[in-house]
């Protein structure tokens, strides 16, 4: 009973701070596929880090297909095309993940994830000359994803977590 109280509790909280720093339209199916996908993302990224790479690629292919019915509704929203393309690029399928970035950036060239992202992709593919045009698109963002594709270009690859 305690962890029902909980769970509601929670989740009327998280409700109410997603509604106060959006319109009454927020509240959609759309959204709620989003969050949970980047929830799974979040913790396939734990389970990466602690090389439990089987489970962490189940978790990556359920939240792609929460993203995917999403973006059957939201097909002008570059954050789930980036997430997307990220959830396709951990289980190993770089030529879709690359068009799921592509097409987030014909959308918002300059949203940061997707450039960093797509610039990982890159070095993953050895296409540093490709990694370092989105390095240049970032160049002057002052943000962490510029700092964080600039290390693992210069690592080739090697990502620090």
């Amino acid at each position: 009973m305690k962890k029902i109280t909980i769970l509601l509790i929670t989740l009327f909280l998280s409700t109410s701070l997603m509604a106060a720093g959006s319109d009454s339209s927020s509240d959609s199916p759309k959204e709620s596929l989003y969050e949970d996908a980047v929830k799974l993302v979040k913790r396939a990224g734990k389970l990466e880090k602690k090389e439990k790479l089987d489970k962490a690629k189940k978790l990556y292919a359920q939240a792609f297909t929460k993203l995917e019915k999403a973006y059957k509704s939201d097909k002008k929203n570059p954050d789930i095309l980036n997430y997307m393309g990220y959830t396709t690029r951990k289980v190993g399928n770089f030529d879709q993940a690359e068009k799921f970035y592509l097409e987030g950036l014909k959308i918002k060239p300059n949203h940061n994830g997707i450039n960093e992202y797509l610039g990982e992709l890159y070095v993953q593919t050895n296409q540093i000359d490709k990694a370092n045009e989105r390095l240049a698109v970032l160049k002057n963002c002052n943000c962490d994803e510029f700092n964080e594709l600039q290390l693992i270009i210069k690592n080739k690859g090697v990502k620090i977590y």
